[in-house]
C-alpha cells in the first residue's frame, strides 16, 4: 500500500488513511499533483545528468540550432519590404528546345462546329542508346598509298560525343559515382565496363585541364580581387589539401600534398615552373626578415631567372644557402620570394587583393581578412560570469553595427566616411572591457586593422569569404561521394572539371552546352574558351 504521508496534497485534500477513502475529486487532485512532481523530478534528473557529464568531461546534449538564417552577414542585411498586392504566379513556361505541334483528334457528334485548338504543353525526356557502324571507304592509290575515309566530326573512339557529354555531366556536376553511372548506362542498353567508363573520365582530357589553367591565368591577370580557401583531400592513399582560388566570375581548384605558403605561391604561378629574382622577390625577402647580406649575394649574381625547381635549388646551393642553420630558414624565405617574383613577372595579382580567412599561407601581396571569421572568434569565446557574457554581447553588437556600415560604405564610398570608420574601428578594438581574454582578442584583431579595413581603399573587395566556402562545397561533396583520387591524371581531371563547372555557372553558361561545344556534339552551341569570358568582365570599354 502506498504511503500517503510521503505525498504532498493540496490544502483542500485531507490525508486519508487509504486510497479507497478518497473521493473522485480528491483522486483527480492527487493525480494532478503527482504528475507535476514527476515532471519536476524528470527535469531535475536531466539537469543532474548533464552536470555529471560535464564534470566527467563527456559530451553533453547536442545544441541543435534552428534552421532559420542566422549569422552576422544575414543579420546585417536590410529588411526586405513586405510584398503587397496580388500574389504573383509562375510565368509562362519556355522550353529551351524546339516545340513540336501534334494535333489530338476529338470524337464529336454530327453537326459540331470547330473552334480551334487549346494548347497543352508537355515536356519530356527521351533516354535511349544507339549504335552506329561506320563503313569507312578504303582506297588504294596507284602509287600504293591507302586512303581511309575520315570519321564524322566529334567521333573520337568507340563512344560517341553525346555519351561522353552525359558521362562527364553526371559524374562531375551531378556528383554521381562510377558504379552507379555504369549501372545506369547498362540498363539503357550501352555495353560499357567500369574500366571503359573510367577512361572516358580521365583519358585525353588535356584540353579541359589546359582550359582550367587558362581560366586561372585570366582571373589572376584581370580580377580586382580573389578569394581563397582550402579543405582536406585524399590522393594516392595520402592526406592532402585542395586549394580554391576564385571570385564572382571564375573558380579554380588545385589538389596538392601540402598547404604551405610555398605550395600556395606555386599555385599562383598558374602552371608556370620558373623562379624569378626581381624587385618583387627582393621586397618579399626583406619583408620576411631575410638578412641583408644574403639578399645582396642573390642580387649580385647575373642570373635572375631559373627554369625549374632543380635549377633554383642548385643556384642556392652554390651560394651556400643550404649550409645555413638560422631562423628564419633562408632556403624557405628565398624560395618564397623567387616564387612571388615569378607570380609578379607573369602579371598575376599585380593590383588584386587576396581575401582569406586569416590562414597564414594566404598572406601574400595585398591581403584582406574575412570579417565573418574575425567576429566568429569573439562569438566562440567562452564566458564564465554574467559580467563576461555581457561584455561579449556588447562587443559583438558593436562589431555587427560596424560591419553593417562597412556594407553600406561599399555601395557608396567616400573619403570622409572612410576616415570616420577608421576612427570608429580604433574605438571598438582598443576598448577595455574588464574581460581579459576578450581584451587580448580585441588587441590581436586591432593588429590586423589594415587587412580588415582593406575595403575602405578597395570597395570592390568583399567583406567575407562566403564565396570561397560555397565554391569548395562541391569538392567536399565529391570527396564524400568518391573518396580520394589515385593517379595524378585523375586528380587533375577532378580539379579541372569541378572548377570549369563552377565557372560556367558563374558566367551563366549551361554546363551541358559547354560540354557539347567542346566535344563537338551535332548541333551544339558555340561556346568560346571560358578565359575569354573572364577577361571580358574587366576589359576596358
Amino acid at each position: 500500500m502506498l504511503r500517503l504521508d510521503s505525498v504532498r496534497f493540496f490544502a483542500d485534500v485531507p490525508p486519508p488513511s487509504t486510497l479507497s477513502d478518497l473521493s473522485r475529486s480528491e483522486l483527480e487532485a492527487l493525480l494532478n499533483n503527482l504528475f507535476r512532481e514527476v515532471a519536476t523530478l524528470k527535469q531535475t534528473v536531466s539537469e543532474l545528468r548533464e552536470e555529471i557529464a560535464r564534470l566527467k568531461g563527456l559530451k553533453g546534449r547536442p545544441n541543435i540550432k534552428p534552421s532559420t538564417p542566422s549569422g552576422m552577414d544575414n543579420a546585417t542585411e536590410p529588411s526586405k519590404p513586405a510584398k503587397q498586392g496580388r500574389r504573383r504566379f509562375r510565368g509562362k513556361v519556355t522550353p529551351r528546345v524546339k516545340i513540336e505541334d501534334q494535333v489530338v483528334k476529338a470524337t464529336v457528334p454530327e453537326g459540331s462546329r470547330f473552334k480551334g485548338y487549346e494548347p497543352f504543353l508537355v515536356q519530356d525526356l527521351v533516354i535511349s542508346a544507339t549504335a552506329t557502324c561506320y563503313l569507312r571507304e578504303r582506297w588504294v592509290t596507284p602509287d600504293g598509298r591507302t586512303i581511309l575515309a575520315p570519321l564524322p566530326e566529334g567521333i573520337d573512339g568507340h563512344f560517341g560525343p553525346e555519351l561522353r557529354r552525359f558521362v562527364l555531366m553526371q559524374y562531375h556536376q551531378g556528383q554521381s559515382t562510377l558504379p552507379r553511372l555504369a549501372t545506369f548506362l547498362r540498363s539503357v542498353g550501352v555495353a560499357i565496363s567500369k574500366r571503359q567508363l573510367q577512361r572516358l573520365l580521365t583519358d585525353q582530357q588535356d584540353s579541359f585541364v589546359a582550359e582550367a589553367q587558362d581560366v586561372l591565368r585570366a582571373g589572376l591577370e584581370t580580377s580586382p580581387f580573389v578569394s581563397v580557401d582550402d579543405t582536406g583531400a585524399r590522393h594516392a592513399g595520402n592526406n592532402g589539401f585542395c586549394t580554391q582560388i576564385g571570385n564572382d566570375w571564375f573558380t579554380w581548384f588545385g589538389t596538392r600534398s601540402s598547404k604551405s605558403r610555398l605550395n600556395f605561391l606555386g599555385l599562383l604561378r598558374a602552371g608556370h615552373t620558373d623562379y624569378v629574382l626581381n624587385d618583387a622577390a627582393y621586397g618579399y625577402m626583406r619583408k620576411h626578415s631575410l638578412s641583408a647580406p644574403l639578399i645582396a649575394s642573390l642580387a649580385a649574381q647575373p642570373q635572375t631567372s631559373f627554369a625549374d625547381q632543380a635549377a633554383w635549388l642548385a643556384h642556392l646551393d652554390r651560394l651556400g644557402f643550404t649550409k645555413l642553420d638560422v631562423t628564419p630558414d633562408p632556403m624557405r624565405v628565398a624560395t618564397e620570394g623567387a616564387l612571388w617574383g615569378s607570380v609578379q613577372s607573369h602579371k598575376f595579382l599585380c593590383e588584386a587583393v587576396v581575401l582569406s580567412d586569416d590562414a597564414g599561407q594566404f598572406n601574400v601581396g595585398q591581403h584582406a581578412l574575412c570579417w565573418v571569421h574575425a567576429e566568429r572568434l569573439v562569438h566562440k569565446l567562452d564566458t564564465f560570469t554574467d559580467r563576461h557574457h555581457a561584455a561579449q554581447t556588447r562587443v559583438r553588437g558593436l562589431i555587427w553595427d560596424f560591419y553593417a556600415d562597412l556594407k553600406a560604405y561599399r555601395l557608396k564610398p567616400s573619403r570622409k566616411r572612410a576616415i570616420t570608420l577608421r576612427k570608429r574601428f580604433d574605438r571598438i578594438f582598443l576598448r577595455r572591457t574588464g574581460f581579459v581574454t576578450l581584451d587580448r582578442l580585441l588587441k590581436r584583431l586591432h593588429a590586423n586593422k589594415a587587412e580588415l579595413l582593406m575595403v575602405l581603399d578597395r570597395p570592390e573587395t568583399p567583406l567575407h569569404t562566403n564565396g570561397s566556402e560555397n565554391d569548395i562545397r562541391c569538392y567536399v561533396t565529391r570527396r564524400k561521394v568518391s573518396a580520394g583520387t589515385r593517379s595524378d591524371v585523375g586528380r587533375d581531371c577532378r580539379d579541372a572539371f569541378l572548377g570549369l563547372a563552377k565557372t560556367c555557372d558563374k558566367l551563366g553558361i549551361a554546363v551541358w552546352d559547354y560540354l557539347g561545344s567542346r566535344l563537338k556534339v551535332a548541333g551544339h552551341s558555340l561556346i568560346q574558351p571560358l578565359d575569354h569570358y573572364v577577361r571580358g568582365r574587366f576589359r576596358p570599354a
